[in-house]
């Protein structure tokens, strides 16, 4: 549903059931420039996406093979893409990306345009082709399917020849959006090692043709133009945290912006929101000596990530024999179950929710507890003074016993209507009128992991937001048992 629309029926319906015929509605407010894409909406509210590294450095014990393995050490016995999609469904996500080339140049799909590929491998007799069952298998499973062309090319002849190469690479882009169906999500990885052949990409002629092709689609780069890289690959974002940046200011690929990725520009031009790339092992590729991370460091990961206003892209290298490692996919389930258990619970629930202010009567402190991305809280314009509003969560004596307050929690949810832009830029968290946590931006999710499980009768958040009245989708509260202050 629209947000225009899903506000229009909250309104309607309160104000018709109170003066029936003579009802009128509170129009939402302006946006704040810039907001996203109906793409890039779409792609936050993933939160939790799965990256499959797997290629030539997958038989060669490497991270970055050097483009002059031969083929025929790409072989494995018993690939299956359908179980790849097992560690997907694990992991609970709804899209998927593949290398389809890393930069060491070879291509698991058989491009017309190398021989550097499966079609000279022994897998399948030659006949094979990893992109071709990835993308079927994830269809299959309705999981929608992404994928990574790396520009470095240490392999191809052509690279180092402006035009040439990038002909090349345009040409291979062409036959993996042309060739295999929908994708949701592209990665143009800017990285190249000091000291390697000097090469100028054409990334604007490269976006522009995969607007032409799949206009929905997502594209990844330090800049975006959709999505930007997070400036480190540990799967952490900071405290501060815009979706917006400008993108004029960056060179895909120059060093020393990372600060500015991580953090973003409340000034910014662009709205293109972090994506934080990590890798569930050491290693990007499968190593037979590395383990997953354990569930305490994914969960931390993803408080720092998801509940810090990101999407994480979780890496789960599949191994030589083409399949994903047990232990890592009862490692992605056994994180899932952590977030399901943690967030399927809202201890708001059945909790009333006031503020000084509201909009309209589409507009109400309520809002905040529907469980929809559509409707939230909006204050009036003129109740903020010094840019300051409030929103408190109460407990009623009828909802309880003796007077009981709110079962224990530790973690504080709040979430911004980032539809119409990013306003938060200053949060504070009181229980019962105590300081119990504090931060700066919001976006789509911000995540409040408490020093230790508090109960109260009130839980009030004022915000701070100079671009406009803050606009609220949802506040929770929820129990982490997993947490260290826990029992």
């Amino acid at each position: 549903m629209g947000v225009v629309f899903a506000s229009l029926q909250l309104c309607l319906a309160v104000v018709t059931a109170v003066l029936p015929g003579t009802a009128t509605c509170v129009p939402p407010p302006l946006p704040v420039l810039p907001i996203p894409s109906a793409a890039q909406l779409a792609w936050q509210r993933r939160e939790v996406i799965i990256f499959f590294h797997f290629g030539m450095n997958t038989f060669t014990d490497s991270e970055l093979a050097n483009g002059g393995e031969d083929p025929s050490l790409f072989a494995p016995a018993a690939l299956n893409a359908s179980q790849w999609m097992d560690a997907a469904a694990a992991a609970g996500v709804s899209l998927a990306i593949l290398v389809a080339k890393h930069h060491d140049g070879f291509c698991l799909w058989p491009s017309a345009y190398t021989a550097h590929s499966v079609r000279a491998s022994p897998w399948r007799d030659g006949a094979g082709d990893v992109v071709r069952e990835f993308t079927a298998a994830a269809h299959a499973r309705g999981v929608d399917a992404g994928l990574y062309l790396s520009p470095w090319d240490r392999h191809n002849e052509r690279y180092g020849r402006e035009v040439a190469y990038n002909e090349y690479y345009l040409a291979q882009l062409l036959e993996l959006l042309n060739g295999y169906g929908s994708m949701s999500e592209i990665w143009f990885d800017g990285h190249k090692e000091e000291n390697v052949t000097n090469m100028t990409y054409h990334f604007d002629e490269w976006f522009q043709t995969v607007r032409q092709l799949q206009s929905s689609i997502v594209m990844f780069s330090d800049a975006g133009p959709d999505v930007r890289w997070v400036g480190n690959e540990d799967g952490f974002v900071g405290n501060t945290c815009w979706s917006t940046i400008n993108r004029s200011m960056i060179t895909i690929g120059q060093t020393g912006l990372e600060g500015y990725l991580n953090k973003g520009d409340p000034s910014g031009t662009d709205w293109v929101p972090p994506e934080c790339d990590v890798t569930i092992r050491p290693g990007w590729f499968w190593h037979r000596n590395e383990t997953a991370k354990p569930l305490r460091q994914l969960l931390e990961i993803y408080y720092t990530s998801v509940g810090r206003n990101c999407v994480l892209l979780l890496n789960v290298p599949p191994n030589a024999t083409g399949l994903v490692e047990d232990a890592d996919i009862a490692r992605l389930r056994e994180f899932r179950t952590a977030i399901t258990g943690i967030f399927g619970t809202d201890l708001a629930e059945g909790i009333t929710a006031t503020a000084k202010s509201k909009r309209g009567d589409g507009f109400a402190a309520g809002n905040v507890l529907d469980g929809s991305h559509e409707t939230y809280w909006a204050p009036t314009a003129d109740d903020g003074r010094w840019n300051r509003y409030w929103i408190e969560l109460r407990l009623p004596a009828a909802n309880s016993t003796a007077g009981a307050p709110v079962r224990p929690f530790n973690v504080v949810r709040i979430q911004e209507h980032v539809a119409l832009g990013q306003r938060v830029e200053r949060h504070e968290v009181y229980v019962d009128g105590v300081a119990v946590a504090s931060g700066t931006t919001v976006g789509h999710k911000r995540l409040h992991r408490l020093a230790a499980p508090v109960t109260g009768r009130t839980v009030k958040i004022w915000f701070t937001a100079r671009r406009g009245p803050p606009l609220v989708s949802a506040v929770g509260l929820h129990l982490d048992p997993y947490a260290t202050n826990v029992m």
